[in-house]
C-alpha cells in the first residue's frame, strides 16, 4: 500500500479525516505545501519513537545532600532536596525550554538540533517525562 498523499493543503484539508485515520492506523500520510511535504502522524506513536531513540540522555546525580538532573548538550538542569523534587523541577525546566525554543530558539545554531527533545516534551504528560528522565519505559 502506498502513502496517502495530497499535493496541496487545500486537497489535504478536504480529506482531513482520511489523513487522521491514516495517521492513527500508522500509515504514511503526507500533505504538500508549495512542494514541501509534511507528515501527519499519530502523536503517541511519535512520542514513543522519540522516547526510544532520542540522542540526548538525561543524567540523575545524587550530590551534596540533594539531587541534580541535567541533559548533556542542552541548557536545562534542575536540582532538589529530594529525588522527586528534582524530577518536578526538571519537568518544569524542560517545559520552559520547549516554550523558549518554540518562541525564539528554534533557529539559533546551538539550539536548532534540539527539535526532537522539544517534540518529546510537547507530546508528553508530566509522568511520561519523569519516566523518560529516569530511564523507565514511558
Amino acid at each position: 500500500m502506498t502513502a496517502l498523499a495530497f499535493d496541496s493543503y487545500s486537497e489535504g484539508r478536504a480529506h482531513f479525516k482520511e489523513l487522521l485515520d491514516a495517521a492513527e492506523s500508522g500509515r504514511p500520510a503526507l500533505v504538500r505545501r508549495d512542494g514541501s511535504p509534511s507528515a501527519v502522524v499519530d502523536a503517541e506513536r511519535l512520542r514513543t519513537l522519540l522516547t526510544d531513540s532520542l540522542a540526548v540522555h538525561p543524567s540523575v546525580v545524587a550530590e551534596a545532600g540533594g539531587w541534580s538532573i541535567f541533559v548533556a548538550g542542552v541548557p536545562v538542569a534542575a536540582e532538589g532536596a529530594s529525588f522527586d523534587e528534582a524530577l518536578e523541577e526538571m519537568v518544569d525546566a524542560l517545559r520552559e525550554y520547549a516554550e523558549d525554543w518554540q518562541d525564539h530558539l528554534l533557529n539559533a545554531p546551538n539550539h536548532r538540533d534540539n527539535w526532537a527533545l522539544v517534540q518529546l516534551v510537547s507530546l508528553s504528560e508530566n509522568d511520561q517525562l519523569k519516566k523518560w528522565l529516569v530511564g523507565a519505559s514511558a
